[in-house]
């Protein structure tokens, strides 16, 4: 064999070896794995918001002079509904966070509707409004696992992502580190409880 084959051969065998620990497969699997997680609180969050109406629907009847909660309830679901949620928002930390806002602020108007209804023993007992009910605690709780699985695999690519030498090909193919979920305002601060 001649010199010219023999380097080409070589310069074949070591960059694919180099190209084989570069990352950049795995960085293609976790980052589809980070976009499916995120689809699946997405979705959890859009079943939550479908829920919505029917329980203002439902109180309203019930509960017509409470009128301000049942308002911050309709205008927190447009909010959220007013957010262009697509892949982006992975890539952009101030869009998530203000996504995640938008989600804070229905999930604490949902608690104060929730609230309302301990006011009124007929609407406590309505079994649509049960119904209802246990479905948005079903919602709450599909949502906290969505949001554990989330952040569990966002962990796992933005580990994997900072590591040599998958930061190198990372920076070289434009791929970032993924924002995560934080904890909502105010869940640092220990509520007060008073039994006076």
């Amino acid at each position: 064999m001649n010199l010219i084959k023999k380097t080409f051969i070589a310069a074949t065998v070591i960059i694919t070896l180099n190209l084989t620990g570069c990352g950049y497969n795995t960085l293609q699997v976790k980052d589809e794995a980070v976009t499916a997680a995120w689809s699946e609180v997405e979705n959890q969050y859009q079943r939550r918001a479908d829920l919505v109406p029917n329980l203002v629907n439902v109180v309203k009847g019930y509960a017509a002079h409470e009128e301000s909660v049942l308002t911050e309830v309709t205008q927190a679901r447009a909010n959220v509904a007013g957010l262009k949620v697509d892949k982006e928002v992975l890539q952009d930390p101030a869009l998530f966070q203000k996504y995640q806002e938008a989600q804070a602020q229905l999930t604490s108007s949902l608690s104060r509707l929730i609230a309302v209804s301990e006011n009124y023993p007929d609407l406590k007992a309505n079994e649509q409004f049960q119904a209802l009910q246990v479905q948005l605690e079903g919602t709450e709780n599909r949502i906290a696992v969505a949001r554990n699985r989330y952040i569990t695999t966002v962990q796992d690519f933005n580990s994997y992502a900072r590591q040599f030498p998958q930061v190198m090909t990372a920076k070289v193919i434009g791929m970032q580190t993924k924002p995560n979920f934080s904890a909502d305002a105010g869940a640092s601060k220990a509520p007060t409880v008073s039994f006076e």
